[in-house]
């Protein structure tokens, strides 16, 4: 019994660093999207969507509407801390805590997918007013 646990240990240490790399890799393309929306620079922030967004919106300023539109606390916010992570396979999903330009709270969920290339890009992104339902 003490084997297993001990076998079950050491997965477990080998698998969290990856599981750490992994996400910390998600929160810097997310962070680089974001400060990308910051500085309305279209092209940067649609470099990180993932090809299946790409199809949706095949323009850089096409896609920078849409998130005006709406995703507004995600373009515009006063505060975007990290949360909860995820990571099965080459999927994660990160929660993100926003507080918008007027000071409401919102729940976005991230999900980012590696690539062929190696490369993390974000596949979606689901908001919620915090304390809403689902």
């Amino acid at each position: 019994m003490r084997a297993i646990a001990l076998i079950a240990a050491i997965l477990f240490a080998i698998a969290s660093p990856a599981m750490a790399d992994d996400v910390s890799a998600a929160q810097e393309v997310i962070r680089a999207q974001e400060q990308a929306f910051g500085r309305d620079d279209a092209a940067a922030a649609y470099s990180y969507a993932a090809p299946a967004i790409r199809q949706i919106f095949p323009q850089a300023d096409i896609f920078m509407s849409m998130v005006q539109n709406q995703y507004a606390p995600v373009y515009r916010h006063r505060s975007f801390e990290f949360g909860e992570a995820q990571s099965a396979g080459d999927r994660i999903a990160q929660r993100v805590h926003i507080v918008d330009a007027n000071g409401e709270a919102w729940e976005a969920l991230y999900t980012l997918e590696r690539q062929a290339d190696g490369s993390l890009k974000i596949t979606g992104c689901s908001l919620l007013k915090a304390g809403q339902a689902v």
